[in-house]
């Protein structure tokens, strides 16, 4: 029998939960049992305005179903008032969840500085500035999780996306990190990559496939990920429709060349074809596993 997901007395901060996949976040939480601080700055799926009511449906909805849950309406880039928040409402920060995001869509040659700053600012600086904030929390009661939110734009690129497949695929640079760091002190920290029919994916995706992504489908495993049953650090999910699977890095065993003899370039064209060739490729799964094949290029030509 499956161990029961809970989260009575954790207390969880669910960034740009006002609608989408951050809504459907909140509503799981607290219904498995959390105290949820429910942020939305309440602007447009391109960063302009602000309006309160969407963070405040969300909080009534969670109430009305018995359920305990506060609404923030700060930026996340003001982080520090954000986490602050949580800790006069409920005394501590156990998950934060990093979902709040916006979409400036242009091809690399059209782009703007106003469409690559903002994007930076909400989905980089944004959750940079809450995780920083609720960290020391963490630290100190010795428990946490992070839960970043990637995309597959960043993972594989997207046409038109230069400016959000950068910030996504930051975040992750940004999770292995902090995954390391965090374990000592039992904070696990994952990315998910997700796909969910919500109001930034309108219009990109078929009315009947984006009638069947419901952002509900994406929830479990991001309450399952930040719940105390998970033990898993430094991850990457896909996850959408139904179905999740793990990503991770594979690279070719590539080719060593003598350090001391020196190459040239027709060298590397020469053997091209065998330094892209994926048969048997590795997986490092850190900085040290990464740097086996150059340390044992070294090794055999210092014989």
């Amino acid at each position: 029998m499956s161990q029961s997901v809970r989260f009575e007395d954790k207390v969880v901060i669910i960034t740009g939960a006002g609608g989408g996949l951050g809504r459907a976040h909140a509503l799981l939480f607290a219904k498995q049992g959390a105290k949820v601080l429910v942020n939305d700055l309440g602007g447009s799926t391109q960063g302009e305005g602000a309006n309160a009511s969407a963070a405040d449906r969300v909080v009534a909805q969670i109430r009305d179903a018995g359920g305990t849950a506060v609404a923030n309406h700060d930026s996340v880039t003001d982080g520090d008032k954000l986490v602050q928040h949580a800790m006069d409402a409920f005394g501590r920060v156990d998950v934060v969840v990093n979902n709040a995001g916006i979409l400036r869509d242009k091809t690399f040659h059209k782009m703007e500085d106003a469409d690559w700053d903002l994007v930076y600012r909400v989905h980089v600086e944004g959750a940079y500035k809450v995780t920083r904030a609720a960290w020391p929390h963490m630290r100190e009661q010795n428990y946490g999780r992070v839960i970043f939110t990637a995309s597959t734009s960043g993972i594989y690129g997207n046409f038109g996306q230069s400016n959000y497949g950068m910030a996504k695929l930051g975040l992750y640079g940004l999770t292995r990190t902090l995954a390391l760091e965090g374990r000592k002190n039992n904070i696990l920290v994952n990315a998910i990559a997700p796909t969910g029919g919500t109001r930034m994916t309108e219009g990109l995706i078929p009315p009947q496939v984006f009638e069947q992504l419901k952002p509900e489908l994406v929830s479990p495993l991001v309450v399952y990920l930040a719940s105390e049953n998970c033990q898993d650090t430094s991850g990457l999910f896909e996850v959408g429709g139904g179905w999740m699977g793990k990503v991770r890095w594979e690279r070719s065993l590539g080719v060593g060349f003598d350090p001391r003899a020196g190459f040239s370039p027709e060298d590397v064209a020469e053997h091209w074809s065998q330094i892209c060739d994926f048969e048997g490729a590795a997986h490092p799964k850190d900085n040290i596993e990464a740097l086996k094949e150059m340390m044992g290029n070294l090794q055999k030509y210092s014989l």
